[in-house]
């Protein structure tokens, strides 16, 4: 059975598309079969790793909107063992339309039970808003994985993040856990970058993944060839922070 990890943070920008596309590439490279889903209407993870998102028929949107079979919407992306359900930007009313539905905060974790068992992983690009498909993402998943910039208001939203998984904790989800806090966009010749890492490892201690993303510029330039960092340049320093992240992840599985 996979384990559904979303990667959330309500604040843009903190590198939640570059960690969902490239932390999926990477366990994809570690020989882990992974679906990632697009739940941001902006679809940037889908252009990211070469879907056309003009030609598509079969989206995230017409799996919660319409219940379509999830396989249908399932398409193969350049890089081995790892596939992806796209987003659309019909997605911004999918919200509204969800209001209507029975149990909607449900939908999409019922649609996952069925393609769950054919993944080792399933990730959830979360949009950065908590809103009711974030509020969905949360409750089909295992844990959440937060991003975070170090940057000077690098912990202000985070308070309120969670907050909000304590809420789905205590109504709908259970059993969702913090998978960890990501150090994203580090530059350890700043020393604002060192005290945010210092921060957040006092604060959150073993939360906090020993792998820290550093700024690099293959990382930004990789999603306009539609590739991960992986396949654009494997011998970058963002492809090999996220393989460490992979196989970081891997090992917490494993105790």
């Amino acid at each position: 059975m996979g384990k559904i990890i979303s990667i959330a943070n309500q604040k843009g920008g903190v590198g939640k598309t570059t960690t969902a596309i490239n932390l999926s590439a990477a366990l994809a490279g570690q020989g882990k079969k992974v679906l990632l889903i697009d739940a941001d209407p902006q679809a940037n993870a889908s252009s990211g790793l070469g879907v056309d998102i003009r030609e598509l028929n079969s989206t995230i949107y017409e799996c919660l909107v319409n219940q379509l079979d999830p396989n249908k919407a399932i398409l193969p992306t350049p890089t081995k063992n790892l596939f992806i359900i796209p987003s659309h930007i019909d997605l911004v009313g999918a919200e509204i339309e969800m209001l209507n539905i029975p149990n909607r905060e449900t939908l999409l974790k019922n649609m996952l039970e069925q393609v769950r068992d054919d993944y080792d992983y399933i990730f959830i690009d979360c949009s950065p808003s908590l809103g009711l498909i974030t509020i969905n993402a949360l409750t089909a998943s295992n844990s959440v994985i937060i991003p975070v910039q170090c940057e000077f208001f690098a912990l202000e939203g985070i308070a309120k993040l969670l907050n909000t998984v304590k809420i789905i904790k205590s109504k709908l989800n259970p059993n969702l856990q913090i998978e960890g806090f990501l150090l994203t966009m580090h530059d350890n010749r700043l020393r604002l970058s060192n005290q945010v890492y210092e921060e957040v490892k006092r604060h959150f201690g073993d939360l906090a993944f020993n792998t820290v993303i550093s700024r690099n510029v293959r990382l930004s330039e990789a999603p306009s060839h539609g590739q991960s960092v992986l396949d654009y340049d494997a011998s970058s320093k963002g492809a090999k922070n996220y393989t460490a992240l992979a196989k970081e992840l891997i090992a917490r599985q494993k105790h």
